[in-house]
């Protein structure tokens, strides 16, 4: 009996190892697996944050191939340098976050405008991809045409159509005291200007799946021909936008102060809704001859946009606003359905603001009339009311 009692006792005493071992080698698998799968989200999400990044230095167009059939023309460094006679200041024709735009003359006698990368880095290498890659497969006569591009070494260039009267913020706000330059822009011509801008947006947004967002359409941006047609340039900071409806994508705030919509510097969504915003600047700017911020200016008039509101809603006072450059030589009933379409653009609520495809529908019939004749009028009654879709298609009737 003693034996068989401490048989019994040596058996329970090897269960008991048993059971402790299994247990300590079922913990020591758990905290394995946790472990692993901790290491595993972790090398995850690093993944994901450094493609998210890649995405959006790339404005959202890594999938984009640029190919011969594009009708892009790959330049040597050699060839740029000898279009642009060494790349003399004398052809320097503006500089922007890019770089210096010079005008170059290729072999085949053609003009163009050569932009020479300036900015070193990730930021600099990512806004030429997006250029090309952009630009190499949109094609709109209201878009600035690439010519083609350098990527030679450490060389990095663009090379667009020129466009021999340059930028528009250089005609409203001109350098020089003389004023023959800003005369140039007349009431009609500044319509006309307002018209093929706003074609230009409307084809990004509207004739493009996904649209494309210009994240920077200001007037430096809008450059213009012999002829003061407009072409939307610059496309360094754009990107894809949502594919849903009253869809947005998130992303750094970029762009340039007094264009920004508010919502997109507050929280980071951006739809297209925001280069209508930034297009409301722009009408503002060429009604009023005002940089939209300008902090010289005397308390109240530094930003150009919360000067401005209360008197394009006043029909009395929007005349107060106007350039002084246009010399009253202008519509008056004209420049009130001008500044109905500012009020809608700039309204703080995105949904508020009209699709550029209704701003141009708005826009054409003042083009038109001035193809035969322009008279001086004026307006019985003039009201904005709650902005919305329905009451800016009103407005410019």
């Amino acid at each position: 009996m003693e034996a068989e009692e401490a048989y019994r006792s040596r058996e329970r005493t090897v269960l008991v190892v048993i059971v402790v071992l299994a247990s300590v080698a079922v913990s020591s698998l758990l905290v394995a697996f946790s472990y692993y799968c901790y290491i595993r989200n972790k090398v995850s999400k690093r993944l994901k944050d450094r493609q998210r990044d890649d995405n959006e230095g790339k404005g959202g167009f890594q999938n984009l191939q640029v190919a011969a059939e594009k009708g892009l023309q790959v330049f040597t460094f050699k060839q740029l340098h000898s279009a642009t006679a060494g790349f003399s200041k004398s052809n320097v024709v503006g500089h922007g976050g890019f770089g210096l735009v010079y005008r170059g003359v290729l072999n085949d006698g053609r003009k163009v405008a050569i932009k020479l990368m300036d900015q070193a880095g990730k930021q600099g290498e990512d806004e030429f991809q997006v250029e090309v890659e952009l630009l190499g497969r949109l094609h709109s006569p209201y878009l600035l045409a690439l010519v083609g591009y350098c990527s030679d070494n450490n060389h990095k260039l663009l090379v667009y159509e020129f466009m021999a009267n340059g930028g528009l913020q250089e005609h409203l706000y001109p350098v020089s005291s003389t004023s023959s330059i800003s005369l140039k822009l007349d009431w009609e011509t500044r319509l006309r200007i307002a018209l093929e801008a706003a074609k230009g947006l409307e084809y990004l947004h509207e004739h493009v799946s996904p649209p494309v967002i210009h994240r920077d359409f200001k007037s430096s941006n809008i450059l213009l021909d012999k002829n003061f047609h407009a072409k939307v340039s610059d496309f360094g900071l754009a990107k894809l936008g949502s594919e849903k409806a009253g869809g947005y994508v998130s992303t750094r705030v970029l762009g340039t102060q007094g264009y920004v919509a508010p919502e997109y510097a507050l929280t980071g969504h951006l739809t297209t809704k925001s280069d209508v915003y930034s297009y409301g600047i722009v009408l503002l700017e060429l009604l009023t001859g005002r940089v939209p911020v300008d902090m010289k200016r005397p308390p109240g008039e530094g930003v150009l946009v919360s000067w401005a509101l209360p008197r394009l809603t006043d029909r009395d006072k929007v005349v107060e606003i106007m350039d002084p450059a246009l010399q009253g030589q202008y519509s008056l009933k004209e420049v009130i359905q001008v500044a109905a379409i500012a009020v809608m653009c700039v309204q703080p609520e995105a949904d508020y603001r009209p699709l550029m495809a209704d701003v141009v529908q708005s826009l054409v019939p003042l083009v038109k009339a001035y193809r035969s004749s322009s008279k001086v009028g004026s307006c019985s009654s003039f009201q904005v009311k709650s902005p919305t879709t329905h009451d800016f298609g009103k407005a410019s009737v």
